[in-house]
């Protein structure tokens, strides 16, 4: 677990420094799910981009791309060389996920689209007989738009029991409080009310999203699956946790070697 919380701290201070670099980017959103993706990715998927079957990632709220591109140079299928060159035309890394990286299944960015991709591969799984799970990440504000419901109800009646998503829920969006924008309470219920296991944890919580995920695969009762993780947006750094400036702004010169500061005690 100690190895796991340093690839997380590493994986922070890699999305500070691509949005830094970069003058652009959505810090708050992709510091708040770093221990998802870092749960799922070192110790959750059987994940190989090569393989047919394998466990597969979407990442539906597609501007936490920063996020998902630090934790693919942790693995070495991206060159940490090339964050730095986020939303530059120079570089090969766009602002929100492209097919054309390694690793990435489906390019997304437009909200709610891939929430439904991923029931379609869970639907395409089951039926090619392949054994394997396809996990979802999705914001809570994206969670207001009205694809996520029709996907989520199609999820059910296709008894995807290979279908996991998590929604982060940190209640902010670039608006300001989701609850403000368009109430999402209560959310789980909403969930249940469509067929679906629900579970609520401290998404911020490595070994809670572990011990969760394999809740969730030993229930054999073929309804997909939801985590409700509570975290804080732009989580590990005070000045960005629970504001929502930082959802789509980076870190000026000075907020940013504060932030690393932080990081680094």
């Amino acid at each position: 677990m100690d190895n796991l919380l340093e690839i997380a701290k590493r994986v922070r201070k890699k999305i500070l420094k691509m949005c830094y670099l970069a003058k652009s980017g959505h810090p708050g959103g992709s510091l708040s799910c770093v221990e998802i993706l870092v749960a799922l990715y070192f110790k959750i998927m059987d994940y190989h981009p090569e393989k047919k079957d394998r466990d597969r990632f979407v990442l539906s709220k597609g501007h936490a791309a920063p996020a998902l591109y630090a934790v693919l140079s942790e693995l070495e299928y991206i060159e940490e060389e090339e964050l730095w060159k986020l939303r530059r035309l120079e570089g090969k890394l766009q602002g929100h996920p492209s097919i054309e990286t390694v690793g990435v299944e489906i390019s997304t960015g437009s909200l709610g689209q891939g929430f439904s991709a991923s029931v379609g591969m869970a639907l395409g799984y089951k039926l090619d007989n392949i054994n394997k799970y396809v996990y979802v990440l999705l914001g809570d504000g994206e969670c207001q738009e009205g694809i996520v419901w029709e996907a989520a109800m199609a999820a059910a009646h296709y008894k995807l029991d290979n279908l996991i998503a998590f929604v982060d829920r940190n209640w902010l969006q670039i608006d300001g409080h989701t609850e403000d924008v368009m109430s999402l309470e209560k959310i789980a219920e909403k969930f249940r009310a469509f067929n679906w296991d629900v579970f609520e944890i401290d998404g911020n919580n490595i070994d809670e999203i572990i011990k969760t995920v394999n809740q969730a695969k030993n229930m054999k009762n073929r309804r997909p699956k939801v985590i409700i993780c509570y975290t804080v947006k732009g989580r590990g750094v005070s000045f960005m946790e629970h504001n929502v400036a930082f959802h789509g702004k980076p870190p000026n010169d000075e907020q940013y070697k504060e932030a690393i500061k932080e990081l680094e005690q």
